[in-house]
């Protein structure tokens, strides 16, 4: 069953030397469960793509579903609802909340769905990563690899359906790489989640079920990788 579907999906922003041409019919079907690694040389439409999947951006031509919702129809409170409760997205870039500690960071989106154990199951995911004695430090007390522990913490802590990573080792050095690699197909394996994610790191690609290189916006392969 496909969790993920996009049919002859187009994106076009705005931009001050007019339209530009991000993504140009792309078809692809992920299924529950995989894990595909989207790779290819820099501007050749990986984040757009991933954006596209996490109704983060708006296809402009075909049609995006995911989890049987047609992306396209849906309103942005909607869009939000569907993220909070069934996605979990990583950034190159972390996005904490820089005044909340890590263990408020991660229990902030399981109070929003109406957990009631909000901070006893944000204290076991932090525990997971191994951030368990830093639970009351803030961003600025942690280093970059600490951080992008508490954003994986806090992309797993709802269990959801998809994770979304966009370059999660982008902004690390090759040990913390390597560990925050380790920690997030641990977090798939636990939660059962379908994975995507954007990554320049040919070790971290083979370790997804399949690997799809864009070029110029478009699909330019598609393969399995090696195990």
């Amino acid at each position: 069953m496909s969790v993920i579907s996009l049919q002859d999906a187009r994106l076009a922003l705005e931009s001050n030397v007019g339209r530009v041409e991000i993504l140009h019919g792309i078809t692809l079907d992920v299924t529950r469960g995989e894990t595909i690694g989207l790779v290819g040389p820099s501007g050749s439409g990986k984040s757009s793509l991933l954006m596209l999947m996490g109704g983060l951006e708006r296809p402009t031509g075909g049609t995006v579903r995911v989890l049987d919702n047609d992306l396209s129809s849906m309103t942005e409170d909607a869009l939000a609802r569907l993220r909070r409760d069934h996605m979990g997205v990583v950034f190159q870039s972390f996005h904490l909340i820089p005044t909340m500690t890590a263990l408020e960071n991660v229990a902030t989106p399981l109070e929003l769905s109406g957990e009631s154990d909000a901070m006893k199951r944000a204290r076991s995911e932090l525990e997971a990563v191994g951030l368990g004695s830093r639970v009351g430090h803030y961003p600025s007390q942690l280093s970059g690899g600490e951080q992008q522990r508490v954003a994986l913490a806090r992309a797993a802590a709802t269990r959801p359906e998809i994770l979304l990573a966009d370059e999660p080792t982008g902004n690390l050095d090759e040990a913390n790489g390597k560990a925050i690699m380790d920690l997030l197909f641990d977090l798939r394996d636990r939660h059962g989640a379908t994975l995507v994610l954007v990554t320049h790191a040919n070790e971290l690609a083979a370790r997804c079920d399949r690997v799809i290189r864009l070029r110029d916006g478009r699909i330019d392969n598609m393969s399995q990788a090696a195990q």
